[in-house]
């Protein structure tokens, strides 16, 4: 019995972070997607969108970006891209830093590197949804 009611609370922790999420999900994703990435990038994320002519760069083609990495969806690095925190290219200054990305619930998150960091939800969900546009890996594709 007091086993169980040790339990208790991390089950509790758990279902809550679960819950705080849920409400951040593909359709959040979407939206937040739509609101702030869509202009350049395109409803599909190939870099077509109506603001993408008057870029110096044509904006990255976002349904690649897996398939770049040999399928692998890099979750942390497209983290820290969204966010502001790293940029690769750093000729690319016409893509604004999305520091409403940040604002918002925090839930503890393992961005797949086994460590669970405090994470904005909002950027989960971003991220998540960006995951979602991914073009499936070319005929022949073995991982």
């Amino acid at each position: 019995m007091n086993r169980i009611l040790l339990l208790i609370p991390a089950l509790a922790a758990g279902l809550l972070t679960a819950c705080s999420t849920m409400g951040q999900g593909p359709v959040a994703g979407r939206a937040l997607y739509a609101e702030n990435c869509a202009s350049c990038h395109g409803a599909s994320g190939r870099g077509d969108g109506p603001a993408a002519a008057g870029l110096r760069r044509p904006p990255a083609d976002l349904t690649r970006i897996a398939a770049r990495r040999d399928g692998v969806w890099p979750m942390l690095e497209v983290m820290s891209i969204v966010d502001g925190y790293s940029r690769p290219d750093p000729d690319r200054d016409d893509m604004p830093v999305f520091g409403n990305f940040l604002d918002g619930d925090i839930v503890r998150y393992d961005t797949g590197n086994g460590v669970m960091t405090p994470t904005p939800v909002k950027l989960i969900a971003m991220v998540n949804y960006l995951e979602t546009l991914q073009d499936p890996a070319p005929t022949g594709y073995v991982p």
